[in-house]
């Protein structure tokens, strides 16, 4: 790849790097990766029909592209009548590398955010009794509602808080981060063992119980403690 290519090199215009804006600053966090990790409450694998006690961490991307910034619509996809949200809290990068030790995963934090990771929940089901990838399910146009960062030296801590979901004013899923089975360094380590990872990287870190299907005209309204408040509409 030649990254110092003029524009004139290619064969179309490329589109914009994907970006979030940062708290308090008129900066932007170019976005590389976005990073999921499947069932990291115990409440939410047991619910999915999971032992949580039985699995190693495991992980699922989204395209980039599939940022839609708080406070905009999530058009209700198409090819699926069973749409579910799940909340979640967001770890933003601001460098990588491979095999991170533990006690230095914390220095790569550049800061977090409050996610949603919206999925087809009847195409992922169908994927998963075929034994077929998810992307389908999960990495659809503007699947991944996100607030803006909040850098890490704002965030008093990340270890524990309510982490909550309403959709229409009803509380739909409620939990604390200090549930999560994986926790940030332990994510951030594991993930670099399968992966270089890179400055713009984003991990979204599991959602609690009470996922559940959405419908348009639905109101969502996320929280994580400390760190702000996601509101999207279901369009």
């Amino acid at each position: 790849m030649n990254v110092h290519a003029t524009p004139e090199a290619y064969v179309f215009t490329p589109l914009p790097v994907p970006t979030l804006p940062v708290r308090g600053t008129d900066k932007l966090f170019p976005v590389h990766r976005i990073y999921c990790v499947g069932r990291n409450f115990a409440d939410h694998a047991i619910e999915m029909g999971h032992d949580p006690n039985r699995e190693p961490p495991f992980f699922f991307q989204k395209n980039p592209d599939t940022l839609v910034l708080s406070g905009r619509d999530f058009p209700y996809p198409s090819a699926s009548s069973d749409v579910h949200h799940e909340i979640e809290l967001v770890v933003a990068l601001s460098k990588g590398g491979t095999d991170i030790p533990l006690d230095q995963a914390m220095t790569h934090v550049f800061g977090y955010a409050v996610g949603l990771d919206m999925t087809r929940r009847d195409l992922q089901g169908e994927a998963k009794k075929m034994g077929r990838p998810w992307e389908t399910g999960k990495a659809f146009e503007a699947s991944a509602p996100c607030t803006e960062l909040v850098p890490a030296s704002e965030v008093s801590d990340v270890t524990a808080g309510t982490i909550q979901l309403t959709v229409n004013g009803e509380i739909r899923q409620s939990g604390d981060l200090n549930q999560m089975i994986w926790k940030i360094p332990e994510m951030i380590s594991y993930l670099s063992g399968l992966f270089e990872l890179k400055a713009g990287d984003l991990i979204f870190a599991g959602t609690p119980a009470g996922v559940g299907a959405v419908e348009r005209g639905d109101e969502l309204v996320g929280t994580v403690a400390g760190v702000g408040e996601l509101r999207t509409r279901v369009a």
